[in-house]
């Protein structure tokens, strides 16, 4: 009995050094559900959607939140969303469709793209979504051919680049004047739109929308745009007497994901905002607009991690260690699109000493297939677990077949319990849309 009790003592200190998210062993994870992994702390989505209500939903008079699916979503993020009072964002039918089998509340839909296609908008008007942001002209001359063939009524934004730049990598920059979102305040193009809209029998213009880029941390970007707008909106009222009912100033809020990044919570920004919409409407005389923001990544971003097994380990002396996990570039681009940094930790090593700096390298035959330059870790060998931190925004969404890998399940963990969300891949899945013709059988 002296014996068994010494091995469960051994045992539970043992235990005690591995890395735990959500109350979950990271290392059980693995070996439960295979790696690579996507491990998703419900928890974490759910304090961050109560910070957005307690902060700014419940703090401010007409105001909506709206989750931007395009970050991560699953039939399970939307039943989530649903229960937490958010609306969902989507930009392509994929999204809404998978909203749609979730039976997530069409109402508290926004439906947004740069170049939605004719089957993607019928959709969505048939559907009877929230909201529609049409993002250029030749949109709203579909949008009116849908409306009048289903004779359905539907309310739509404006989405217009307020010409301001955020400091963020150039990929994700999106309100300068040179952008491929959204309408140019240069010239009177907004002015048409906005006439042919309030001529419109089933269109209902409600307002405007803007989105600076991603990862943002100075939130003085948004008061500048909102200015804009809100000298738009009073340039409307005198030229033709429309009146904005809303405006929804998009998400992009910035997260943590490596030494130099300064989160901030979400009033950061929702005050600033809030304010500088109160002392505009004062000073130009305008009713005071329903506000919409619509915060992803700070919602997902950091409720997420990404769970490899260590294979080779090769040691190039005096120049690099490199250290080679079972996933990397299909299932998180992000590194090699943007040059993305990342924290990352060994799992079953989580109390070692960090005495060493490795390269985390992918399995892709691709030189830029690497995750993680010149990280801080204890010694790795093969076998080891390593968790790649904050990985809940656009690693899933943006996963691949590349090289044929297999994209990862994905688990849902909650205080110590986990939920499969996603299964994994199967290689029979790769194949099974592939046909060969007659003459090549």
């Amino acid at each position: 009995m002296k014996i068994e009790g010494d091995i469960t003592m051994r045992n539970a200190e043992q235990m005690k050094t591995n890395y735990e998210f959500a109350g979950c062993d990271t290392v059980e994870l693995a070996k439960q559900y295979g790696t690579p992994l996507y491990v998703v702390s419900e928890e974490k989505i759910r304090e961050g959607c109560k910070e957005i209500k307690e902060t700014f939903l419940m703090k401010y008079k007409n105001t909506k939140a709206t989750y931007a699916s395009k970050a991560f979503l699953t039939l399970a993020m939307c039943k989530i969303i649903e229960e937490e009072g958010l609306g969902l964002d989507v930009v392509s039918g994929g999204e809404l469709y998978t909203a749609i089998k979730a039976n997530f509340p069409m109402e508290k839909i926004v439906f947004h793209g740069n170049n939605k296609s004719y089957e993607e908008l019928y959709m969505a008007v048939s559907h009877g979504v929230g909201r529609i942001v049409i993002d250029n002209s030749f949109e709203l001359h579909m949008l009116e051919d849908i409306t009048n063939i289903l004779k359905r009524d539907i309310e739509v934004l404006f989405r217009v680049s307020p010409g301001v730049k955020g400091e963020t990598h150039e990929y994700i920059i999106t309100g300068q004047k040179d952008s491929k979102f959204g309408i140019p305040l240069e010239g009177d193009n907004i002015l048409q739109c906005v006439k042919r809209v309030v001529l419109s029998k089933h269109i209902k213009l409600m307002g405007f929308h803007f989105h600076l880029g991603s990862q943002l941390f100075d939130r003085d970007i948004y008061v500048i745009a909102l200015r804009i707008i809100m000298n738009l909106i009073k340039q409307l009222k005198e030229q033709i007497s429309f009146v904005t009912k809303e405006i929804n100033t998009g998400g992009g809020f910035g997260i943590f994901y490596t030494n130099g990044d300064k989160p901030k919570p979400i009033n950061y920004y929702t005050d600033a905002i809030m304010k500088e919409l109160q002392d505009q409407c004062s000073s130009l005389n305008i009713e005071v607009p329903s506000i919409v923001i619509e915060p992803g990544r700070w919602i997902i971003g950091g409720s997420g991690i990404t769970l490899y097994t260590v294979g080779a380990v090769k040691e190039i002396p005096q120049v690099r260690t490199y250290v080679s996990v079972d996933g990397g570039l299909p299932d998180n681009p992000r590194p090699a699109l943007y040059k993305a940094k990342y924290q990352a930790v060994v799992a079953n090593k989580i109390n070692h000493p960090k005495d060493k700096v490795v390269t985390i390298a992918g399995k892709c035959c691709e030189s830029g297939d690497i995750l993680i330059w010149d990280l801080q870790a204890p010694q790795v060998e093969p076998g080891d677990i390593l968790a790649v931190l904050s990985t809940g925004a656009y690693n899933y969404s943006m996963a691949s077949n590349y090289n044929k890998l297999l994209r990862p399940a994905v688990v849902l963990v909650n205080r110590g319990e986990a939920n499969l969300i996603v299964k994994r891949e199967s290689l029979e899945d790769l194949i099974r849309r592939d046909i060969i013709p007659k003459h090549l059988l």
